[in-house]
């Protein structure tokens, strides 16, 4: 079971360790992130999951390691060869308590996905300051595009743009901000979020999104990039393959979103993102090992990540790394990206916390002090 943002990557994995071993089958099923999270727990618990699955790192959701360990629903990969991979910046977020429990898959980031041809359309080039930002949402609006298709009427899409702000608006100056606020020294309403919040709605009133976020799904996002209609999109670096599948034509590049007018200051969300468990009950114990031990093969990484336009998250020299991707491959080596913001959230309801005060803030119906109330009452939960 996987996301269907990976669907690219999981099948060509998923057909090369079928050549190699003819004896086993795989049968996949993909799912939207929002059905994933919310149905994979109760399915392992009711015995009805599959042997191998998707899992988030950290523990920002109800299908992340630290949650689903904590239920006791994955088998331990310590043993397993790949263990001794895994780079030490990486662990926090793969490990509980020290122990291995997901093989992870690639190494993403979030940003902005331009179409470079119709770019080029508009005359314009990918802003490194905010102030070009904004010009140039006015340059695709003369053009009579959108510089972003936002599909905010799907949940998981609300939080892209906030966090690719926030890695700017909070950790450029205080890295430290999870330690801060793990220890009741930081609050979301008291730093860079509202900033970044702010910075959100700005956009949206300038008309740099689609004409209606909240109408409009992931798919309609993707439709909207691929036919032209807007020029990019905010996205995690796996819907690279999906607008590749679309619409091959496009020329894409990831970039980096900037917040501020100093270019030295700005920093892209960047982090393990897919990652993969095994079923604590799995009846096809031997064959499920085997898929995972080729996940973390130097094959299996490599497929996976020229599929879905990511780095491997277990590193290694033979992977070439696609121009789509470059600035992301320069950043992870230049250490200016920041873990994906709900990977270190105490409690998954943080992040639906969030989810649901974008929506009410773009409805209009919550105020930017009001969603930071929300969210800083939501991390006190568990914390």
């Amino acid at each position: 079971m996987a996301s269907v943002t990976d669907k690219a990557a999981v099948n060509s994995v998923v057909a090369a360790f079928e050549r190699q071993n003819p004896e086993i089958h795989i049968e996949v099923s993909f799912a939207d992130i929002n059905t994933l999270q919310k149905e994979l727990p109760h399915k392992l618990r009711a015995d009805r999951a599959p042997d191998v699955f998707t899992v988030w790192p950290g523990s920002g959701n109800p299908a992340s390691v630290a949650t689903l360990e904590r239920a006791n629903l994955l088998e331990e990969l310590s043993l397993r060869p790949f263990s001794r991979t895994v780079p030490e910046g990486v662990k926090p977020v793969t490990d509980v308590l020290g122990i291995t429990y997901v093989v992870p898959m690639s190494f993403s980031a979030i940003g902005a996905i331009y179409s470079q041809r119709t770019l080029d359309e508009i005359g314009g080039s990918a802003p490194t300051t905010w102030s070009e930002l904004l010009d140039l949402c006015d340059t695709a609006e003369q053009h009579g595009k959108v510089l972003f298709a936002l599909g905010n009427a799907t949940p998981w899409v609300t939080q892209l743009v906030t966090y690719a702000l926030v890695a700017t608006t909070v950790y450029s100056d205080q890295p430290d901000f999870d330690e801060q606020m793990a220890l009741g020294k930081q609050s979301f309403a008291g730093s860079g979020w509202r900033t970044a919040l702010e910075k959100y709605l700005e956009m949206h009133d300038r008309g740099c999104f689609s004409r209606h976020p909240l109408d409009t799904t992931y798919a309609d996002a993707v439709k909207q990039v691929a036919d032209g209609r807007a020029v990019g999109t905010v996205q995690v670096a796996s819907t690279i393959s999906v607008l590749q599948a679309t619409a091959p034509d496009l020329d894409l590049r990831m970039k980096v979103l900037p917040a501020t007018d100093d270019p030295e200051q700005t920093r892209m969300p960047g982090a393990v993102s897919a990652a993969y468990g095994l079923n604590a009950s799995t009846p096809h114990r031997e064959a499920a090992l085997k898929l995972i031990d080729f996940l973390a093969s130097t094959e299996g990484q490599n497929l996976y990540n020229r599929f879905g336009a990511t780095l491997p998250a277990l590193p290694n020299e033979s992977f070439d790394v696609s121009r789509v991707v470059k600035e992301v491959a320069e950043r992870q080596k230049a250490d200016t990206t920041v873990p994906f913001m709900d990977q270190r959230w105490p409690n998954p309801n943080i992040q639906q916390t969030h989810f649901e005060q974008i929506e009410r803030l773009f409805a209009k119906k919550a105020s930017v002090d009001e969603a930071l109330k929300a969210l800083d009452l939501s991390y006190q939960e568990d914390n």
